[in-house]
């Protein structure tokens, strides 16, 4: 049972309704660029973390689910409406949205799949000017800013 051991990796939406444990490495890491996960996040790609469902938890609350294909459902948070995962109908994995993780940082990416899909400015992404979240709104209006959110642990 995955309440007697000890989660290696831990996540959840932006309010913190929806909180889940990982209790092994990830089986893969990849992004998918395909246009059903470019709709599903809203953004160009998705990235992914896939889980053995023995190796997984819904902690706290529990997801809200859409059919998005004749052969796969996406959990999201019904409260915030973050994107928590892609399931595919009668597999044993489940595989986590990266950003959600309190440690995006440690699910890398070794892959990518949807690559009909891949918009071509995505590779140039690395090669934008930037900036840091002070830089772009300054001291006095980040200290005014409350957050939200839910603190990135349990």
């Amino acid at each position: 049972m995955t309440s007697d051991r000890k989660a290696i990796l831990t996540g959840g939406c932006q309010c913190g309704a929806v909180r889940f444990a990982v209790y092994a490495t990830p089986v893969k890491i990849g992004l998918c660029h395909c246009r059903m996960c470019q709709k599903a996040v809203g953004g160009p790609f998705i990235s992914l973390a896939e889980v053995k469902h023995e190796d997984f938890a819904w902690t706290h609350g529990k997801p809200a689910t859409f059919r998005s294909s004749s052969i796969a459902e996406r959990d999201f948070c019904a409260a915030c409406g973050t994107p928590l995962s892609y399931r595919a109908i009668g597999v044993d994995v489940i595989e986590l949205t990266t950003g959600s993780f309190d440690r995006p940082d440690l699910v890398v990416p070794t892959y990518a799949t949807g690559t009909e899909s891949h918009l071509a400015w995505v590779g140039r992404i690395a090669c934008l000017p930037g900036r840091s979240t002070l830089e772009a709104v300054g001291a006095e209006t980040l200290n005014r800013i409350v957050s939200h959110q839910h603190p990135d642990h349990d």
